[in-house]
């Protein structure tokens, strides 16, 4: 079985339980930042052409607005981590205040990959996770990064099924 670990996952060891162990801990896709970098450059953009029009240098400020949306994001998926272990299933994120959703393994029924044209195309995927009929704070993680071989991963280590394929 091949393990995926995000060198910066330690963070997330604190969540665990003495007797769990990492299997999986990785980030969300960087295609998450797409809206971010997009409004960023919008508003640089935007505010050139308003500053050359107008010659004010005001509107300067909305782009540090945008600026630090940019950052913010950044930083909030650079510590949102996809976790799971031979026990549960979590989604740990949050700046400020951090959150972490958790399925136990015992309740997953199943796990679904959908993939949109654009993740199709960028390297993405959203898991579903589905725990008979109830509803859950874990249900849909978006922008899962190498979605099929991280599917057969978390389902190997969800259903107990070993890959016997060779590498």
């Amino acid at each position: 079985m091949m393990v995926y670990r995000d060198t910066g996952a330690r963070t997330v060891d604190r969540y665990l339980m003495s007797y769990e162990g990492r299997v999986i801990a990785v980030r969300k896709h960087p295609a998450v930042l797409i809206l971010p970098v997009a409004v960023a450059v919008a508003g640089l953009v935007v505010c050139g052409v308003v500053a050359a029009v107008a010659g004010t240098a005001l509107v300067w400020w909305l782009w540090l607005a945008a600026l630090g949306f940019l950052v913010w994001r950044v930083v909030s998926w650079s510590i949102e981590f996809f976790l799971v272990t031979e026990h549960r299933v979590m989604l740990i994120n949050g700046v400020f205040n951090r959150n972490v959703a958790m399925m136990p393994l015992a309740k997953v029924t199943d796990i679904a990959l959908e993939r949109s044209v654009l993740g199709r195309m960028l390297g993405y995927g959203e898991f579903v996770l589905e725990s008979g009929g109830q509803t859950q704070a874990l249900r849909n993680v978006p922008f899962m990064p190498y979605p099929e071989q991280l599917y057969l991963e978390v389902s190997s280590v969800i259903f107990g099924a070993e890959d016997e394929s060779p590498d």
